[in-house]
């Protein structure tokens, strides 16, 4: 495996992207003080320790502590922490190490024996998409798993979905955290706050409940989490790249650079300092793609992603056994396996086609052809089921008193931390209308251009992206489907042009035509809507690509689509910044 990609496990949950020590995470409970018994801080964040004795004798203090609360109180026992219970059913549902998951079981099993009012998850896995068996498999996977909660102290559904590709989650990971965690100029909850923002204009709770406890466990001010309005006006100055980066990135200009670097702006961005926050938008923006296109569900200590309410006999709408993702997943699959010999045998022939000559005209057309295309997306929301924001926060919710609504990031506060949510992405070419200038791959290029600045400005980052984009890039295990030893290359190029295609990116050496031969329209739908309105992006959709699939098939699509949306936006960002340099 890759060198350790995070930095050392803190107190409960550590300090990894996102993450909160439960010690210091506000669950809306009552207000416990310090000096109340249970486990300590101290002792969860043994539970991380790389020596299995120290694991182990960790893990026999938070029992003894668990015990103890409930030993002193039998009958519904207040001194046992929310946080705590919370921080239980975490491990119990997440921890890859078995002794630590099956210890978190059995206490609070013996907790509710007690008569404890304990937590259960609401989803039974990560995905809504995704059958938790294929998830939560062993080897490489696990191992991965493995050294995440270790370095960082827990293991987020990011991670366990991306750990379908192990080698791919090592780099991210290793990504994320020098963006967020290491030296830099930008202060570690301004990192986290820039995040929240960014994800809002998404409408992605789960990034916003993630990176609002990282603000608040770096020592931020939560009533900025309250509004834009509570936070700084250089941090409110970003609200406009925000919106661009998020939808239209081809509208930036070095003017958008100019007026929050130059002298005299008020307030001032040091060119360093902005370079930081663009990368930290632009990834969280991307993020947000894989997180709505893998339907990940709430984190099981997360507003959404339990409740304290017991099973009812019928099953509530919102419960996993009659969400709409199941309900969506049951698709005739006949007709699955001709899709997949069609494909097949199309990728052959454009193999074989690929030293035929084509005039530049020719290319050109093809590619105005494919980008002006009418291809639909999860806009009209009542033609599929869809998984919302409201869907997985709202019921819960309103049904849980106490909670804390910063901490909770319920819709309203979503909202409030976006400015102009009517403005959305649109179509880079609309029929009929005048597009703008397409950015032509020789004239500014990620390889040529992007890379060498990034490093420049950013030491390191650009190192670190780029390893990103070449791992999910050239990615393979040499099947497809049902078949073994295939090259899937053209069908990995033809993706991640169309997503650059997307956004008005054009390659003069690559044949666009190749992307209707590959790309069904089932496929761009999915596509377009996780990289042009991921939080739009439904089950259906997810399911009516690719029917034949593997679904570590589908979480590669959707890590193309994801590094293929981040590295358009850095190229329009980086080329605004380098005509401001000029």
């Amino acid at each position: 495996m890759a060198s350790n990609p995070a930095a050392t496990c803190q107190a409960n949950g550590g300090s990894k992207p996102g993450g909160v020590p439960a010690a210091r995470r506000s669950c809306g409970h009552r207000s416990e003080s310090e000096s109340d018994a249970g486990p300590t801080s101290k002792s969860l964040a043994r539970l991380c320790s790389r020596d299995d004795g120290e694991r182990r004798a960790a893990l026999e203090e938070l029992s003894q502590g668990v015990l103890q609360c409930l030993d002193l109180e039998r009958h519904g026992s207040e001194r046992l922490r929310k946080q705590t219970l919370l921080h239980l059913l975490r491990l119990s549902r997440s921890c890859p190490l078995q002794e630590v998951r099956e210890r978190a079981v059995e206490l609070l099993r013996t907790a509710q024996e007690q008569g404890v009012q304990v937590p259960r998850a609401l989803a039974s896995g990560p995905s809504a998409f995704i059958p938790a068996k294929e998830i939560l498999k062993g080897g490489p996977n696990q191992d991965v798993l493995i050294e995440s909660f270790l370095s960082l102290g827990r293991v987020d559904h990011i991670s366990m979905v991306m750990a379908m590709h192990p080698a791919y989650l090592c780099c991210f990971l290793k990504t994320q955290h020098a963006l967020l965690e290491m030296d830099g100029p930008l202060p570690r909850h301004w990192r986290h706050y820039i995040a929240v923002m960014a994800a809002a204009r998404h409408h992605c709770s789960y990034l916003v409940q993630q990176h609002s406890a990282g603000y608040l466990e770096a020592g931020g001010e939560e009533s900025w989490l309250s509004g834009l309005e509570h936070a700084p006006a250089k941090l409110r100055s970003l609200q406009t790249l925000n919106k661009l980066l998020a939808h239209r990135p081809w509208l930036i200009t070095q003017q958008h650079i100019q007026e929050l670097v130059c002298p005299g702006a008020e307030p001032r961005w040091s060119l360093a300092e902005l370079i930081h926050a663009v990368v930290l938008m632009a990834h969280a923006h991307s993020l947000c793609s894989f997180v709505w296109g893998c339907g990940l569900n709430p984190e099981p200590d997360h507003i959404g992603g339990y409740t304290f309410q017991p099973p009812s006999l019928s099953h509530s709408p919102h419960s996993p056994a009659h969400s709409p993702a199941h309900e969506d997943g049951r698709h005739e699959l006949a007709d699955g396996a001709v899709e997949v010999e069609v494909l097949m045998k199309r990728m052959v022939e454009l193999q074989q086609q690929q030293e035929e000559e084509c005039t530049q005209e020719e290319m050109v057309t093809r590619f105005e052809r494919e980008r002006s295309e009418s291809i639909p997306t999860g806009t009209d929301l009542t033609a599929y089921p869809c998984i919302t924001l409201s869907h997985l926060l709202t019921h819960h919710f309103l049904s849980v008193v106490g909670l804390a609504v910063v901490r909770g990031a319920p819709p309203d506060l979503v909202l409030r931390l976006v400015e102009e949510p009517e403005f959305r992405y649109e179509d880079f070419a609309p029929r009929g209308e005048q597009a703008p200038p397409t950015m032509r791959a020789q004239d500014y290029s990620w390889e040529d251009h992007g890379f060498s600045l990034l490093n420049r400005l950013l030491p390191d980052m650009g190192q670190l992206l780029d390893e990103n984009f070449q791992i999910v890039c050239n990615l393979t295990y040499h099947r497809m489907a049902m078949h073994e030893g295939v090259d899937t290359h053209t069908l990995r190029k033809a993706l991640w042009n169309y997503i650059h295609c997307l956004y008005g990116i054009r390659y003069d050496d690559y044949d666009y035509g190749s992307v209707n031969v590959l790309l069904e329209r089932s496929l761009k739908v999915f596509v377009k809507t996780m990289a042009c309105h991921p939080e739009q992006t439904t089950a259906r959709i997810y399911h009516s690509f690719w029917r034949h699939f593997r679904h570590s098939e589908k979480v590669h699509a959707n890590l193309i689509v994801m590094e293929a949306r981040l590295q358009a936006a850095l190229l329009y960002i980086l080329r605004a910044i380098t005509h401001y340099m000029r």
